[in-house]
């Protein structure tokens, strides 16, 4: 008789020898080469625990043992829980996640493909869509809103956010000196923000090797609030990072432990998220992209964040192609088949096009397509004497059918993957309706999902006391 479990598919890179490697060649880059640390407080802090011979000005190296105690310090497991303190997923226990967002310039429109700035319109209708899809776990900024006051920019669309949604936010807040701010204004709209956090703020420190003063200052606001934060570095193979994949994964590994230790140091035990943006640069156009190659470091830093135990961020394959498009489509559906074969991981800005300048409404929405489907496939199937049906196989007998068998009857409808969007035309059904073409059958569904967002009930509450906020701050 067999036993009942799961089969599901595996996916991996790195051997253990591999991953051993990779951590020796972090270690070695931290130890010899060291990193640029520009905040003399966190300076301070780094050189209270280590000998003189370690701290040069403003170049601080790292030795092994200090990474090895902030990888123990770090929790294995983040609680994320909705802006209504439900525990919703514990990031680093359970299955990739996603989200949707960039801080996107321009906001392409779902029918024409026209760019314009992007505005406070545009945040608070794609936040109420990343709400509405049902596999979007956060909704990260979105965009850069241009219609309000540079210097309250990412205070509105901050605000536009936490009205717009319950789900958990990843906020990424363009000028730095309005971070304690846009803390602040959570707090005067939500109440405490440590207790059952639903706010996760992301960092990027500059590669190669510098902890720059203005993450390492957000850093220490958010350890102060009790606030998880991610720690994510944009790699440009063969400009800020070495050209090879090895070189790449090497250093930004490196940097992302750096910050690890600072973050321990300044708050041990703080809830932290690591994670790679390993993208290519190209000299002749000036263009940054992922690739298949980004997809393979994407998929080693998985592994060495498993390795480690620690929650990690990825990337999302957002940013190429020119809108909801071929090139697009190739670079999503290679990502997150990968992801989801992984665990304990974020992918948090889908929806972004043209080299992350815009956002589009219409990926977002095929993208939540590809994302139910590679789940399914990360599923796996069951395989039991129950799922095997021999019973039903020896009554159909040779050459029978399973039409009317009980099992057809009662599963059919959920057996496969039916999609909301494309229905399964036959050629002869596609040419009686006038030969559609898909992506016009997407742009239709994507418009009419628009039409319908809901915002939540306490919206107006929130969106008059942060109106106060900012007009009593500024």
């Amino acid at each position: 008789m067999l036993s009942t479990y799961q089969v599901k598919p595996r996916l991996s890179l790195l051997s253990a020898e591999n991953i051993q490697d990779l951590h020796h060649y972090a270690l070695k880059i931290l130890s010899k080469t060291g990193v640029r640390v520009d905040s003399k407080p966190v300076r301070d802090m780094l050189a209270a625990r280590l000998s003189p011979a370690m701290v040069n000005e403003d170049i601080i190296r790292l030795p092994s043992d200090l990474v090895e105690w902030a990888l123990q310090s770090a929790p294995h497991v983040i609680d994320i829980h909705d802006r209504r303190g439900q525990l919703l997923f514990q990031l680093g226990a359970d299955r990739h996640r996603f989200g949707i967002g960039v801080t996107a310039l321009y906001y392409q429109d779902p029918l024409t493909d026209r760019l314009t700035p992007f505005g406070r319109k545009n945040m608070q209708e794609i936040v109420r869509l990343g709400g509405k899809l049902p596999l979007y776990d956060v909704i990260s900024t979105v965009g850069v809103v241009q219609d309000v006051p540079p210097a309250v920019s990412d205070l509105y669309a901050t605000l536009d956010m936490v009205a717009n949604t319950i789900k958990p936010l990843v906020i990424l807040i363009s000028d730095e000196s309005k971070f304690q701010s846009v803390l602040d204004l959570l707090e005067e709209v939500h109440g405490d923000l440590a207790h059952k956090p639903f706010v996760i703020p992301y960092f990027n420190p500059v590669s190669p090797l510098v902890m720059n003063e203005g993450t390492l200052d957000k850093m220490r606001l958010a350890s102060e609030r009790g606030l998880p934060y991610i720690i994510s570095n944009y790699g440009m193979c063969g400009m800020s990072t070495p050209l090879t994949p090895a070189g790449t994964l090497a250093q930004l590994l490196a940097e992302l432990l750096a910050g690890l230790v600072i973050s321990q140091v300044i708050k041990e035990g703080a809830p932290v998220i690591l994670g790679m943006l390993p993208a290519y640069f190209e000299m002749k156009t000036m263009i940054n992209f992922y690739d298949s190659q980004s997809m393979l470091m994407n998929l080693a830093c998985a592994e060495l964040m498993a390795y480690y135990q620690l929650p990690w961020c990825g990337t999302s394959g957002s940013g190429t192609g020119w809108g909801p498009d071929l090139l697009a489509v190739e670079t999503y559906w290679m990502n997150h088949l990968t992801v989801t074969m992984t665990k304990g991981g974020l992918s948090p800005f889908v929806g972004d096009t043209q080299t992350s300048k815009a956002f589009s409404a219409t990926n977002t929405v095929y993208v939540h397509e590809i994302i139910r489907q590679s789940l399914d496939y990360a599923g796996g199937i069951r395989l039991d004497e129950e799922s095997v049906g021999l019973d039903e196989i020896h009554a159909a007998g040779p050459g029978g059918h399973y039409l009317t068998s009980p099992t057809t009857l009662e599963n059919y409808k959920s057996a496969y993957y039916s999609s909301p969007i494309f229905p399964r035309y036959s050629m002869e059904t596609w040419e009686q309706k006038g030969h559609p073409a898909a992506i016009d059958v997407l742009r239709q569904y994507t418009l009419q999902l628009l039409k319908d967002l809901q915002a939540p009930e306490d919206h107006d509450e929130i969106m008059a006391e942060g109106e106060r906020f900012i007009q009593n701050l500024a």
